[in-house]
């Protein structure tokens, strides 16, 4: 009897071992979640400032330069009453029909190209002291 017993535990041993291995599942690993930031002594938090870009560095136009922009409209005959400082509908409306009769983007914003057009984009002016550049 130990005989028989003995043999089933082998042959039992042994369709165990043959049998072929399955390949183990993948651990999951779960992310932790980022940890609030601690709040500073006296509970008062700050918010963040965001980074500067150079859309946000622009500043808008001052009155003067306001004035210029519609003086130029103005004595163009795209805006019909006197320069004031003050960019409103009449001066929006104005831009918008010299951006279109000047083949523009019509946006009724100012742009460099819009300022090009009017007359009031950079100048450099050439003395007759300025060498001009050759080109080799």
């Amino acid at each position: 009897m130990r005989l028989a017993i003995l043999t089933l535990a082998f042959s039992l041993a042994g369709t165990l071992t043959a049998a072929p291995k399955t390949p183990a599942a993948p651990k999951v690993v779960k992310a932790k979640a980022p940890k609030a930031p601690a709040k500073p002594k006296g509970g008062k938090v700050t918010a963040k400032v965001p980074a500067q870009t150079w859309r946000s560095r622009q500043i808008a136009p001052t009155k003067d330069r306001y004035i210029e922009i519609q003086q130029a409209l103005y004595e163009q005959g795209y805006l019909s009453s006197e320069p004031t400082g003050i960019w409103n509908q009449e001066s929006v409306a104005a831009l918008r029909q010299f951006q279109a009769d000047q083949k523009l983007s019509v946006t009724g914003r100012i742009n460099s190209l819009t300022l090009i057009n009017l007359g009031l984009g950079p100048s450099h002016p050439l003395s007759s002291e300025t060498p001009i550049p050759s080109v080799q």
